[in-house]
């Protein structure tokens, strides 16, 4: 019988985020984590840690290394900021690497591996990337990478973010990109780990995607991606619309989606790559390394 995957999801929404967006979607975004991990790998036990706000034994790199893998969620943490949280949150991606275990992460989740191995994060100059990333194209080594495999050659993906990677660390490998932002999609190794990591969302739904663009309604008017409140609201409808029948050709046309982000399965690509390519082989030596 095998044994069920020991994730740890790591979330740094500060409180007020989190609450807001609970109240938006009804979890937070290491719930959402924890939710889409067990349905990818049936039975997985996900431990959850908010390290911008606590320090714990789990963050010693001995500790980390019981895991199968770590997964890094979105935040509106900006790490290239000097505070208290974003200390806390290097730190532990430190830690992670450290530790040898495998970790995935997400939009802040990417930056924050970015920022932990020496690279640089800094705020999108053109405003936010809003609702979907577009025409997301692998690089040559992207093409051949596991992480994304069955990605066709430009997908578009849910994509929430207003920071992105101004330059990844010494040896990473660019992986994917677009014309919104140069680092879509990248690999960062550092001390003993490996990081896979991409600046949208694979582990949303679509419902997500709709209420954090009502969340940032007042910012897309500012930015001008809407005219006004009631333009955002429209274009949220009809995302809602389509979140409850996908197959709805009229509004996946409207919104200029495919299959690539209407189907559940194919919009969770990266993770299920991950937890195949990177947890699976780690979960097997850490049973082997127990019975040695």
């Amino acid at each position: 019988m095998t044994e069920n995957f020991h994730f740890l999801v790591a979330e740094s929404e500060g409180p007020e985020d989190r609450e807001a967006r609970r109240q938006s979607v009804g979890r937070s975004s290491g719930e959402t984590y924890a939710d889409t991990l067990r349905e990818l790998a049936p039975g997985a036990v996900c431990d959850h840690l908010k390290p911008a706000e606590e320090s714990s034994p789990v963050q010693r790199p001995e500790v980390l290394a019981r895991y199968d893998a770590v997964f890094l969620c979105g935040s509106p943490l900006h790490v290239y900021e000097d505070t208290p949280e974003t200390r806390r949150v290097l730190d532990f991606m430190r830690a992670v690497f450290a530790s040898g275990t495998p970790s995935f992460g997400s939009c802040a989740g990417l930056q924050v591996a970015v920022a932990a191995a020496g690279g640089t994060v800094g705020p999108r100059e053109e405003g936010n990337e809003a609702g979907f990333a577009r025409r997301i194209t692998p690089t040559e080594e992207g093409r051949g990478h596991p992480l994304l495999h069955g990605r066709p050659w430009a997908f578009d993906a849910p994509a929430i973010h207003s920071d992105e990677v101004k330059a990844l660390p010494r040896g990473a490998v660019l992986l994917a990109t677009n014309g919104a932002s140069t680092v879509q999609a990248a690999e960062i190794r550092s001390g003993n780990g490996v990081f896979w990591g991409v600046q949208y969302h694979p582990e949303l739904t679509l419902h997500e995607v709709s209420q954090a663009l009502r969340r940032q309604a007042d910012t897309l008017v500012a930015q001008r991606f809407a005219l006004d409140l009631e333009a955002v609201e429209h274009h949220a409808v009809r995302i809602d619309a389509l979140a409850r029948e996908p197959d709805r050709r009229d509004l996946a046309w409207q919104l200029g989606l495919d299959r690539q982000v209407t189907d559940t399965a194919q919009r969770r690509t990266e993770l299920r790559n991950f937890i195949r390519h990177m947890a699976e082989p780690r979960r097997a030596r850490r049973k082997a390394s127990e019975f040695a």
